[in-house]
């Protein structure tokens, strides 16, 4: 599994060695001593890459390793492309070469289909208009595991999730900055002002556990060729995330728009269509509720009936 240091990897790997499943991590080039026994290199190094497919003599594959901030992909084109792009046909190239028979799951993103009308769920057969680096990126991605499954038959899945939510996200993204604001205004370290991005903004939110889940079912389970939405179907606002995220935690807070906070293209409603992974059987077993208390963590779960955290 590449990309196994990452939120949704570590969530994955877990999942796969409670199954009983043998996993080989591939880290990034920095994440030294997460694990002694992970192969650690940089996904747009074509020969690392090859070394470590034929070190792991993989069975199954599941790409997570990419650039994976929509934000900061737009200051570093060059980048998302190396990573997302190129490191994903280094890997292809080399599974080709040495493991022809061995599936593929590519996990693209659902930032893919740009901007949804609101009250629509995107299916896998929607066009796709990508508005960052990022989603353009995962798109040549996506190509480029049609090309190798259409050209060389390659067993090659693609899915896209859409965002998800647990323990261990990178506070960069939105819902753990959120936690992590509140958590410096209860224990005073901040004055009680919640600076948000747009928080008019509609997303599709999973547990990162259901997410997972998805995953191993796809690699097991998908028809190669096809696409597979990984989503809830449910569409939530921004704003409606971070009141259940002020109310699950007590702390009262003045909630202000910071503008460096707004991405240079907004994708006001992104919501997708489940239907396809369902039909595999697929079920979501966990709530954001849940996941938002996760994110929070055991301090900032207010007690029923207690009064509202105040610095």
């Amino acid at each position: 599994m590449t990309g196994a240091d990452g939120f949704a990897g570590r969530h994955l790997c877990a999942l796969l060695r409670a199954s009983g499943d043998e996993v080989v991590e591939a880290h990034g080039p920095r994440a030294e001593g997460m694990n002694s026994n992970a192969l650690n290199f940089d996904i747009a190094d074509e020969a690392a890459v090859r070394t470590a497919v034929e070190k792991a003599r993989p069975e199954g594959v599941i790409h997570l390793a990419g650039f994976a901030s929509v934000a900061r992909s737009h200051g570093n084109p060059a980048r998302v492309f190396a990573v997302n792009t190129q490191g994903t046909v280094h890997l292809l190239t080399t599974l080709r070469e040495t493991s022809p028979k061995t599936r593929v799951l590519l996990v693209s993103s659902g930032e893919v289909y740009g901007p949804v009308t609101e009250g629509t769920q995107a299916a896998e057969t929607l066009p796709l208009v990508p508005l960052s680096p990022y989603a353009a990126s995962k798109i040549a991605g996506e190509l480029a595991g049609e090309q190798f499954f259409r050209s060389y038959g390659l067993p090659v899945m693609v899915a896209r999730p859409f965002n998800h939510l647990g323990e261990g996200q990178d506070p960069t993204f939105v819902v753990p900055s959120f936690a992590t604001q509140l958590h410096a205004i209860a224990q005073g370290k901040a004055s009680p002002v919640l600076r948000t991005g747009n928080l008019d903004a509609i997303r599709d939110f999973s547990h990162v556990k259901d997410v997972v889940a998805a995953y191993r079912l796809l690699l097991t389970s998908g028809i190669p060729g096809q696409t597979y939405n990984v989503c809830s179907g449910t569409p939530r606002s921004i704003r409606a995330v971070l009141e259940e995220m002020l109310a699950v935690s007590g702390v009262q807070a003045r909630i202000e728009l910071d503008p460096a906070r707004l991405r240079p293209s907004e994708i006001p409603s992104l919501v997708g269509d489940p239907s396809k992974l369902r039909a595999l059987g697929w079920a979501p077993k966990a709530t954001v509720t849940q996941a938002l208390q996760e994110v929070l963590g055991p301090t900032l779960r207010a007690t029923p009936g207690a009064p509202p955290r105040t610095p």
